[in-house]
């Protein structure tokens, strides 16, 4: 399973509005230049984001985005949905009981994936935008990445 650009995207412009922002409007030209993301494809997801409550537009002179709740109240899985980005690691519909085998069957790793996508989701809750930006989320082997870390692989 891979996240596309679309969700990596609406989470890093988020976490860079909530960094940046103070209260202040943070427009998107801005957010594209440090995210070096296109300003294009940030009017199409900020569209999305605003839809779905996320962040509010402010106009004219000075205006841009303002996140429409409190960082730590905001859930990253909440950002990936507004966005459209499926999570699930199944190839059929989740909770469908018809699989997606020729024969409308399950395949025999199904639950597996199941579960898979119900804990990704699951974590992607449990993370709010403000633990991104504080840096409170943790690495692969439970101790906070630091500049200069380097990650064992496992053997």
């Amino acid at each position: 399973m891979k996240l596309s650009t679309r969700g990596r995207y609406a989470v890093m412009a988020m976490v860079d509005l909530a960094r940046h922002s103070n209260g202040q409007p943070v427009s998107l030209a801005e957010i594209a230049e440090r995210e070096e993301i296109s300003l294009s494809y940030l009017e199409q997801l900020f569209a999305k984001l605003r839809r779905s409550g996320l962040v509010k537009s402010v106009r004219g002179p000075g205006g841009g985005y303002l996140l429409a709740h409190d960082r730590d109240e905001t859930p990253i899985a909440d950002i990936i949905a507004a966005v459209d980005e499926p999570i699930h690691a199944v190839r059929c519909a989740p909770g469908d009981a018809i699989g997606c085998r020729s024969d409308r069957s399950r395949c025999l790793t199904h639950d597996l994936w199941e579960e898979l996508s119900n804990q990704i989701r699951f974590y992607l809750r449990s993370v709010s935008l403000g633990d991104v930006c504080e840096k409170r989320v943790l690495g692969a082997s439970g101790v906070p990445q630091r500049e200069g870390y380097r990650a064992v692989e496992p053997r």
